[in-house]
Order: structure tokens, then sequence, then C-alpha cells
């Protein structure tokens, strides 16, 4: 895990006059499961903003791969391969789950620009592939998302991210909402992750699933980061103590 998949220097994020990120660098290896944690407004979401395409950064560089990237729109952080999974994952209810799997990418028979007939029966099993490699098991990629549970939907968003062969996957609050066994689903895809050596930066005000699926903590605070440690090395104790 020795080569940096992710590295940003001297990042800063101003709203207004609200300094949101304050001059933050990190660096995170290929196939490290970072767990990020900070109280509200301590700059998390702004900074995965930023790498998602959202909001552009004031000042500040984003290397990936060893790469400078410029991520000006979200399409600018698919292209690199790095794929965000919101708490509310944007999903389309009344489409069917293979639409929502090919959203942005869907398969035709013919057509040009964006334009002609889709391939509903390819898109079809293509879903049905992808979303059992993640260990979810559906009647049919035709139903609508809107049947499905929460932790249904978030393992459907992941096999999309693992079928389009995304390097790094940013879980913003996975888990809020969702019953045991769907939290508990949801971190093994988390683990699946890891084992398949995808990036993944692990968001939650729950500090016990944190500490449970990833490999690295960092904590941020008004905008700055004021911890980066080992998970064998703190506890949630530890943590909570860090962020308040």
């Amino acid at each position: 895990m020795s080569e940096l998949h992710l590295s940003v220097r001297g990042l800063h994020k101003w709203y207004g006059a609200v300094h949101a990120l304050r001059g933050l660098d990190l660096d995170i290896p290929k196939g490290q499961v970072v767990g990020l944690i900070g109280d509200n407004g301590a700059g998390k979401s702004t900074f995965i903003k930023i790498l998602s395409g959202v909001h552009k950064q004031s000042e500040g560089q984003i290397f990936f791969e060893g790469k400078e990237a410029h991520i000006r729109k979200p399409r600018d952080a698919m292209d690199l391969g790095i794929e965000t999974i919101y708490q509310y994952t944007a999903m389309v209810p009344e489409m069917s789950i293979a639409r929502n799997v090919f959203i942005g990418r869907e398969k035709r028979k013919w057509g040009i620009r964006g334009f002609g007939l889709l391939d509903q029966k390819a898109m079809a099993k293509e879903a049905m592939e992808a979303i059992a490699d993640v260990g979810l098991h559906l009647r049919s990629a035709d139903n609508p998302i809107k049947e499905l549970s929460g932790g249904q939907r978030q393992g459907v968003a992941i096999a999309r991210a693992m079928h389009f062969r995304s390097r790094m996957l940013i879980l913003d609050e996975p888990t809020n909402h969702l019953s045991v066994k769907e939290t508990n689903k949801v971190l093994d895809y988390v683990r699946q992750m890891r084992e398949q050596g995808v990036t993944v930066i692990f968001i939650s005000h729950n500090l016990h699933h944190v500490h449970e699926v990833t490999d690295r903590i960092v904590a941020f605070s008004r905008g700055e980061k004021v911890a980066d440690l080992m998970t064998p090395d703190t506890d949630v104790t530890q943590m909570i103590d860090i962020i308040t």
C-alpha cells in the first residue's frame, strides 16, 4: 500500500467569509480504507464535495495516481475513477434497477451522441451480474428502485461503482437510517472492497462503524486535519475525545 492513490496539498475552500478548509495536506495509499471523522462543520463534506466535483477548491492541488487532477465537475471525478455514494443515493425511484445501474452510461443497440435505442436486455443482464458480484441477490433488474430497502439501494450503488471499475469509492454516511442487518451488510461491502484493492474513504458519525472497518482514521475540526492515526492505535473513546 506504499503507492499513493490520492494526495492533496494546501487545500483551501472559502464560502464567502467562511473558511471551510484550511490548508489541508493528506495522502491516501492505494487500497487503504480511511475513516473520515469530525463534528458537523468540521470540513468533511467540503473536502468530499471537492473530490467529487461538486465544488472546486479555492487554493491548493489534488494529485490522483501521481498526476495533478483538475476536478471541475462530477464527470471529471467519474472519469478519474472516483465514485461518491451519499447517504441518500442519487437514484430515480421510478426507474428500473438496471437503468439506475447504467444511468449516464446507458447501453444502446444503435445511436450516436446519447440518442438511440436502449439495449434493455444487455443492461438487465449486466446489472444482475454486477449486483451478484457484491453478494446482493435480487429477483429482477427490471423492478423499480423504489421497491428496494435502503440497504439494498446502497448495495446497488456500490455494485454500480464496482462494475464501472471505480478506483476510489467515497461513502458518505452509508449506514444512516438502516436496520442492524442492512448496516452489517454495508460494512461487509466495505470489507469486500478492501479485499479487491479499492481505495475507500468512509465518512460516518457512527464511530463504532468507522473503527470496525477502516485501516486508518483521519479527524477534521474547523477545516483542519487534527489527527491521523492507524485504526489499531486508537479506540472509540479516544476518537470521541479528538473530535470534541
